[in-house]
């Protein structure tokens, strides 16, 4: 069995790329039955989806690499060729470090979050409610995990680290002389928007509101920070009132669109409004970005931003690749061992087999009246004469170095390290 990885993030390709193949929490379990429904072999399988990337973890068959990726590209509405110029492939122990890096929040835009291990975690319940999970990828996660919380408690690798929704805060800071003064809205209830509003709401705005396609979820959110609710459909005849909108929805279309910004400027009489589309795909309409007046920014655009004091944690970085090498290491002799099983199982089968056969012999020489201690005799003799059959053959097949080497097996397997005791080829002659 093989571990093998497809994936596609902020490093690799452009946001509206990565926007075809994000997937809903809800929307992971249908993917992967997909996806393995379309495979002869149904390999254990887990996909991963965040706003920086989407990947596809397996351990089987390496050959379904190249028809997974075909699948994903249709999945997303491109062409293989599009998708494997932008999409990484990685194969044994790039596996396990690859994924030990993603948990501990290395490969991220921000270095050192701390989200991508929950949704790391999400991912690996949406694969085992699908019943795609299995013991080797089982593994290879709950160590991910393990090493991401060594990482965490023994580095700083997220000490100073900015994340996008105080990266949204510092610009909007740049933007506005005071954000005590301006007017907030979060379009959205997630994660994402809850941080977010954390952050703006320690700048104490003038106000701030809750737009969502639920009510119900809106209004828990909005609770906390004392914020008002409004309908995702009020939103374009509103969006004028709002001097910042933060946006994060799980739509797979823009919900944002020009002509509702262009609207939204001229009755705010040519007032700077500041927008940021943390969603993928997009929830704001990229046109948007050349309206004068308006300054948007996506998740990519904040990249520079949250690189800040990235520097400062380098030492951090080294210390936990230190941690991340011991896991992959540890990984990959438990995945070697694993290789060993169909053997073992073979083996213990064929010693059944063998002791049935004996204790059947053992049975009708006690019937026959035979003493116990003739039985016993007949039967351990009767065991080790057929588990040893094979390995005395052995050491009288082949030529001398075969021999040699055999010799040195069965030392090593039953003498437990005794030298062997054999003849030269001259002492035989």
């Amino acid at each position: 069995m093989s571990v093998w990885a497809l994936g596609l993030n902020h490093n690799t390709a452009p946001l509206d790329l990565r926007g075809r193949f994000a997937y809903a929490l809800d929307q992971i379990e249908p993917t992967l039955r997909g996806l393995r429904a379309s495979l002869a072999r149904q390999p254990e399988a887990t996909l991963l989806s965040t706003c920086n990337r989407t990947e596809i973890y397996c351990a089987g068959d390496k050959t379904d690499l190249e028809h997974t990726l075909e699948w994903l590209a249709h999945n997303g509405g491109v062409s293989p060729a599009l998708l494997r110029s932008h999409a990484y492939t990685l194969q044994g122990d790039q596996v396990a470090r690859h994924a030990f890096r993603v948990a501990s929040g290395l490969d991220s835009m921000v270095l050192g979050e701390p989200q991508i291990l929950g949704q790391m975690k999400d991912a690996v319940r949406a694969a085992e409610d699908a019943g795609a999970m299995g013991t080797t990828l089982h593994q290879l996660f709950q160590r991910s995990f393990a090493v991401a919380k060594e990482v965490r408690s023994s580095t700083e690798i997220g000490a100073h680290s900015i994340s996008m929704a105080a990266a949204s805060v510092r610009l909007a800071g740049q933007l506005f002389e005071n954000l005590s003064d301006i007017k907030v809205l979060f379009v959205g209830a997630g994660e994402m928007i809850d941080l977010a509003a954390t952050h703006f709401a320690a700048k104490n705005p003038k106000a701030m509101a809750i737009a969502n396609r639920t009510l119900e979820r809106g209004e828990k959110l909005a609770g906390r920070f004392g914020a008002e609710v409004m309908r995702l459909a009020d939103l374009p005849s509103r969006l004028h009132e709002f001097d910042a909108v933060i946006s994060c929805t799980a739509s797979t279309l823009p919900i944002i669109g020009l002509g509702a910004v262009e609207r939204a400027v001229k009755l705010r009489k040519h007032r700077p409004m500041f927008m940021v589309d943390l969603a993928v795909p997009r929830d704001i309409e990229p046109e948007v970005k050349a309206l004068p007046d308006i300054y948007l920014y996506t998740v990519d655009d904040l990249a520079h931003v949250v690189q800040t004091g990235k520097d400062n944690r380098k030492a951090a970085v080294a210390q936990a690749e230190v941690i991340i090498d011991a896991g992959v290491q540890n990984f990959m002799h438990w995945l070697g061992q694993r290789r060993s099983v169909p053997l073992i199982q073979q083996l213990n089968a064929q010693t059944d087999e063998w002791r049935a056969a004996e204790i059947v012999r053992a049975k009708k020489l006690l019937a026959k009246g035979e003493p116990i201690d003739t039985v016993l005799e007949a039967l351990t003799r009767g065991l080790t004469q057929k588990m040893l059959h094979g390995t005395l053959a052995e050491l009288h097949a082949g030529d001398a170095s075969s021999r040699e080497a055999t010799a040195q097996a069965v030392s090593r397997l039953f003498l437990r390290g005794q030298l062997p005791k054999i003849q030269s080829d001259d002492k035989e002659r």
